[in-house]
């Protein structure tokens, strides 16, 4: 079992990464489940799917069924355990996509029936299914608030040439760790040259698990309407050797 939540700052490559790493992660026995969190909705384009989704968010009869109309009693934990079947989409090798969608609150901390029942899917998800979880957390830290990658085996942090970038990769770590996250670990993306990065990183004992670079098939791929990974290059090259570095440390026993 393996269970990865992938964030960091807007624009770094954590969606390029998930959706590659969830293809790769077939090919290792795994049956995977993606799940694109982050509301620009793009982890189906790096799977290679073209038929997107519907955001589950948009299935408000649904949400109040299950977690409560805005004029009843609302359920902190509805039920959840056929979603994936219900609404997920199959696409290349096998990996099962499903996007959340946006939430809006209507006030600053207010616990409305989509955030209840986007946290009990999520919670359902990651600690309860036997194979590959992977998560396309949205850019930031603001998931981390709402405490739905709470029971992950690692959270990820892709991380760009940049203080900013750094910044964010720092305060995943801290508020992660308020959540009951234990492992965390950097990658670092778009970058000629690694070692001044990943030296700062190492004083800052954020633990790297290894580097892409800059490639031009990646803007191939896009252009085309492709996933990464079938497109290939030196930066899916580089994502493998992560992907063998994740198994090797952090996967548990497959079911």
């Amino acid at each position: 079992m393996i269970k990865i939540a992938v964030s960091g700052k807007g624009g770094v490559g954590k969606t390029t990464f998930a959706g590659t790493l969830a293809r790769l992660l077939t090919g290792e026995g795994y049956d995977v489940l993606a799940i694109d969190a982050d509301p620009s909705m793009n982890l189906a384009s790096s799977l290679g799917i073209t038929n997107q989704p519907q955001p589950l968010t948009d299935y408000k009869e649904l949400i109040d069924e299950r977690a409560g109309g805005m004029d009843g009693m609302f359920k902190i934990n509805p039920k959840v355990d056929d979603i994936t079947e219900r609404f997920g989409v199959v696409g290349p090798d096998g990996v099962k996509l499903l996007t959340m969608g946006t939430v809006v609150h209507g006030g600053g901390g207010c616990m409305c029936p989509a955030s209840s029942f986007l946290k009990a899917f999520l919670r359902h998800v990651i600690l309860k299914d036997t194979s590959a979880v992977i998560i396309d957390m949205e850019a930031g830290i603001e998931h981390l608030g709402r405490g739905i990658t709470r029971g992950i085996n690692l959270m990820v942090i892709i991380v760009e040439p940049g203080t900013r970038s750094i910044q964010t990769a720092q305060r995943v770590i801290e508020l992660g760790k308020e959540i009951g996250i234990k492992h965390f670990a950097a990658v670092i993306n778009k970058s000629k040259e690694s070692a001044p990065i990943k030296k700062r990183l190492s004083e800052l004992n954020i633990r790297t698990i290894g580097s892409i670079p800059y490639d031009p098939m990646l803007v191939e791929a896009d252009i085309n309407g492709l996933a990464p990974i079938d497109v290939g290059g030196k930066a899916v090259e580089s994502i493998k050797k992560i992907k063998d570095t994740i198994l090797n440390k952090y996967a548990s026993d497959k079911h």
